[in-house]
């Protein structure tokens, strides 16, 4: 893989009698895939770096002969098994024999060059390792997801490129995306027989952006299974005369976005944020979040506002709406989906209407907010036990405010900020002291976070002055006064004075 940079100034020459095609630059190396099962392939030397070869050589069920005088344990445990077949000798050509490939790897410059130039006069492919001009061919940087092989090369000038890009790319690739090219493959015979080559490519297409993807990505392969049978009906019956347009069924995935963080996000939600149509987001979604959405997605902003009625039903609305058209709606939420986000009303909407859901969890806004803050939300001195709280009710709320007024009982209130003064009251009325600590934290995660500690005797006062606002959570109990540092240093304070003169 290279970049603008790394070009070689050498090109094609211009292709047709006018000479009109535009030059391309050339490409060092092939990328090509070597069928090695049950094939011989050489490999000199036996310490770490062969090693490293011999596995993914064994990886592709190749016959390894490994050519050295002596082997790292590794290496040896496989030859003690009969893995791979081992020549205690210095090399030399003979060794080659039936060899389809051979590897140099002995950190010794003269003999790689020697098995290269053996090999090359035999024509037998051949890596010399950190040698680019000794090789015939290199390994690439690996994204294996067998059957379905992800290879990125740098032809050498930047391996360790190679490697972040390979990383990145990775990221991005479900775990089970091998059991999906699996699951394709066992059908297309089903397919060939039923479909014509036309229809075929649409029915693939749904399938491998679409709701069957989805279940076997989700490990539920019966599931998938269901929704490739009635895929492959609706492309009949599109394809029958007179048929009608044949939308299929879309999904949806319910996405908690975390606190606001892009760098937050599971992996989960990346690769279905790349995958929607729709983007349905509400207020507590940053930008920086749908920017990692697919491009060309179309975005819709459902968020509510204070005192609004009746949104709630509009997204009912829409999501019916979109996932019948054949869509692949995101229903991105702050935060998780199923604390304080009404996931779950609108996953028994879903359910109700028969459309396929997948439900990718989120950093919930306390967890973030504590991270953020260095707060532990319990730790074995301070708190044994954490409660969440919707705050929007404030003072009408029916909790157990007593319960709640408990320093080693750590507290954390969402949508706190205009509820404040009356949260403040109910904690001082059920028992808890002035003292009591307190910690307000807005926009967490984010550029603009505020952090407000304080007690219950001080934290209005001190948000008012601070002017924070909404989106904040409150955490009340002893971990709100959390110090690592000041509490590192006291428990060390006995220690010290043990040892102090007297």
């Amino acid at each position: 893989m290279r970049s603008a940079s790394e070009e070689s100034s050498r090109t094609r020459r211009p292709r047709g009698a006018a000479g009109l095609t535009r030059a391309a630059p050339a490409m060092d190396y092939l990328p090509v895939f070597l069928r090695l099962e049950a094939r011989t392939v050489v490999v000199v030397g036996g310490g770490v770096v062969a090693l490293r070869k011999v596995r993914w050589l064994r990886k592709a069920a190749a016959h390894v002969t490994v050519i050295a005088p002596a082997l790292h344990p590794d290496l040896a445990a496989l030859a003690a098994s009969a893995e791979i077949t081992h020549i205690g000798a210095e090399f030399c050509a003979a060794h080659l024999g039936e060899a389809v490939a051979v590897v140099a790897a002995t950190g010794d410059h003269v003999v790689n060059r020697a098995v290269s130039a053996a090999a090359r006069a035999r024509n037998i492919p051949v890596n010399v390792v950190d040698d680019a001009d000794g090789s015939t061919f290199i390994f690439p940087a690996i994204i294996d997801r067998a059957p379905l092989l992800v290879a990125v090369s740098s032809a050498g000038h930047a391996p360790v490129l190679a490697r972040r890009v390979r990383e990145q790319i990775e990221a991005l690739l479900p775990a089970r995306l091998g059991d999906l090219a699996r699951f394709m493959g066992r059908l297309r015979a089903r397919v060939q027989r039923t479909l014509a080559p036309g229809a075929r490519r649409a029915l693939w297409e749904r399938v491998a952006a679409g709701r069957v993807a989805s279940r076997v990505l989700a490990g539920d392969p019966g599931a998938a299974r269901r929704s490739f049978a009635q895929e492959l009906l609706t492309s009949q019956l599109t394809a029958a005369p007179g048929s009608g347009d044949g939308a299929c069924l879309g999904e949806v995935y319910l996405i908690g976005a975390g606190p606001g963080d892009p760098d937050l996000l599971t992996l989960r939600a990346l690769q279905l944020l790349q995958q929607a149509d729709v983007i349905l987001y509400d207020r507590l979604v940053s930008e920086a979040v749908l920017e990692r959405a697919r491009r060309d997605a179309e975005r819709i902003f459902v968020g509510k506002e204070a005192g609004e009625h009746g949104q709630q039903e509009r997204i009912h609305e829409l999501l019916l709406q979109l996932a019948r058209a054949g869509k692949r709606v995101a229903r991105l939420k702050g935060g998780d989906p199923f604390v304080f986000g009404r996931g779950g009303e609108e996953l028994e909407l879903l359910a109700a209407h028969d459309i396929p859901c997948t439900i990718v969890p989120g950093i919930t806004a306390a967890i973030g907010a504590a991270a953020a803050a260095a707060v532990p939300l319990t730790h074995r001195r301070l708190a044994h036990c954490v409660t969440f709280v919707s705050g929007h009710q404030g003072a009408h709320a029916e909790y157990d405010w007593r319960f709640f007024a408990d320093p080693c009982h750590t507290v954390v209130f969402y949508m706190a900020v205009s509820q404040l003064d009356a949260i403040v009251a109910r904690l001082r009325g059920a028992g808890a002291a002035a003292a009591h600590p307190a910690a307000l934290i807005a926009h967490a995660t984010l550029p603009q976070q505020r952090i407000v500690r304080g007690t219950l005797a001080d934290i209005a006062v001190r948000a008012a002055a601070e002017r924070v606002e909404a989106p904040a959570v409150l955490v009340t109990g002893a971990v709100a006064a959390f110090d690592a540092a000041s509490l590192a240093a006291a428990l060390e304070l006995p220690e010290a004075a043990q040892g102090a003169p007297a």
